[in-house]
């Protein structure tokens, strides 16, 4: 799967960019927040990316930030939350805005998100308030000596398939161990998962 792509933007449209990585042209859906900070076509542009497949469908997603795609992939984790809801309200609301309100309970300023409903709202709440990263800067999803290693080994892992709790336990056993690069921790984590 996908994790990781650095590029020339080629296109760009709300919601959408074209990423020419080696003369590939990758089409990636963005947020809003990602889509403004991504500069104008011609720009390097450096995106995490989640890798989403359907029967029908493999799709981009890419965020500019660690938090943004740490959303993002627990947003689609909620029951009735697919990649395109999830984006709509990562482009309604900003992320450390978003953490907070998921946490002190106010569904009303994730109602207001377009296409978010009163359940759909309740629903978020429900079932992330207390799985969000930290908004503040700390917490297990913030850059640290590990965090883009850690970040990049559960992503693979999610994209592989794996529930997002049970690749969390995996990524840090892995990380414990001190295997070094992506591969080696990677490697330790798929190993931790088959015991």
């Amino acid at each position: 799967m996908i994790a990781h792509l650095r590029g020339r933007l080629a296109e760009k449209e709300p919601g959408r960019l074209v990423l020419d990585v080696g003369g590939v042209g990758y089409e990636v859906h963005v947020p809003l927040p990602t889509f403004s900070e991504v500069g104008e076509p011609g720009a390097n542009v450096s995106l995490r990316i989640h890798t989403h497949v359907r029967e029908d469908t493999l799709a981009l997603f890419g965020f500019a930030s660690r938090l943004e795609l740490d959303l993002f992939e627990r947003l689609i984790g909620v029951n009735g939350v697919g990649p395109k809801l999830a984006l709509a309200v990562l482009s309604g609301i900003e992320p450390r805005d978003l953490v907070q309100a998921v946490r002190s309970g106010e569904h009303a300023r994730l109602n207001a998100v377009p296409g978010v409903g009163r359940k759909t709202a309740e629903r978020i709440g429900l079932e992330l308030k207390d799985k969000l990263p930290a908004a503040d800067g700390a917490g297990p999803s913030q850059p640290g000596p590990d965090g883009d290693l850690r970040g990049d080994v559960l992503s693979a892992l999610v994209n592989l398939g794996y529930q997002r709790p049970v690749a969390e336990r995996a990524a840090e056993a892995a990380l414990r161990g001190g295997h070094g690069g992506f591969e080696a921790t990677l490697r330790a984590a798929l190993r931790e998962l088959a015991r």
